[in-house]
Parts: structure tokens; sequence; C-alpha cells
């Protein structure tokens, strides 16, 4: 039972980024991101459209979780872009694709997630639990960055089930050795 709460965390998660994406670069505008969440529905319907995070469907797929985004919430989802998945590790995306890793592959994808709705401006410096398990630190100091590195690009994308960060980066959670993991896979 717990992995599928997990699972619908994640699918959540990958929602919310996805409705970010079809939002554009006007979801700064208030009004626009509410009568956005209003025309596309869920996270996982706005996910469906937004085009511009086919690996985070593609992995969300894979982890079997798109029933979970069609759940209730309200769930916060940091969402990577298409590009953001092209920066990891050669063979990184390709090996958590394999039906074999579902496990890490969900554990990656649930750390995007955090329960409830949680807008930019209620974000505080420090950690923040995540789905999965483990924290994420938040830093404000210059703009949203998380875990040292990881910029929120574009803030604030509602749904009717959530809100949407979309980020520069994927996360990945401290107990996932990325190395040791690639060196795991088939070649």
């Amino acid at each position: 039972m717990k992995r599928t709460s997990t699972r619908l965390v994640a699918f959540g998660a990958v929602a919310g980024l996805l409705a970010l994406s079809a939002c554009g670069s006007d979801s700064n505008d208030e009004s626009s991101s509410d009568a956005m969440a209003d025309e596309v529905g869920t996270i996982v319907d706005v996910a469906v459209a937004a085009g511009s995070f086919d690996t985070l469907v593609a992995a969300v797929t894979a982890a079997e979780l798109v029933d979970t985004l069609s759940a209730e919430g309200p769930y916060t989802v940091f969402a990577p872009t298409d590009e953001a998945f092209a920066a990891l590790p050669a063979g990184l995306v390709d090996c958590l694709l394999l039906p074999e890793n579902v496990d890490p592959l969900t554990a990656i994808l649930t750390y995007h997630v955090v329960d409830g709705a949680v807008m930019s401006t209620d974000l505080t410096d420090g950690p923040v639990p995540t789905l999965q398990g483990e924290d994420i630190t938040v830093d404000l100091s210059d703009g949203v960055t998380l875990n040292d590195s990881v910029k929120v690009v574009t803030a604030d994308i509602e749904a009717s089930n959530g809100v949407i960060h979309v980020i520069d980066g994927v996360l990945v959670p401290p107990s996932i050795d990325v190395e040791a993991f690639l060196a795991s896979c088939p070649a």
C-alpha cells in the first residue's frame, strides 16, 4: 500500500511538472496560472498536453505512476525539463527506464514531490521532506535553489490537484549512488 501511495505522489509530481511546461512564460502572472489550472485540469491532464516534458512523462509511465497523477492531492512537484534529463550522465536515463529499475526510478521521481501545495512564497531556507523520504534543501539567497545547484526557473504553476515548479536539473536522492548504479546497468 505504501508503494501505491508513493507512486501516486510521484505521478502527481510529474503531472505538475508538465503543467508548468504548458503554461510557459506567463506562469509568473497569478491570474494566468489560475486560468490555466481551470482550463487544463489535473496535473495528469497538463502533463499529457505539455509536450516539453517527454522524458519525465516516459519516466512516469515506466514507473507505473500515471494513475497516481490523477489523485486529488494536493502535491507540489519540482519538474525537470527535458534539457535537465539530457544533462544527466550518459546512459542513466536509459538504465532507469529498464523494467528491472522501477524502484530507483520511483525513488528519483518521488524525490521531486512534496506533500501539499507549496507556493514559492511559502518556501523557507532549509530542509523540505519529499514523498521519497529524504529531504531536499532549499536556499532562497538567489531565487530558489534546491540541493545547492538546481534552480527553479518557472514557479507557481497551479493545477487542480497541486502546484508545479519547473527546475533546470534532476534531483537525485542522496541514497542513490549514480556511478555505482550506472556500473550495474547492462551495457
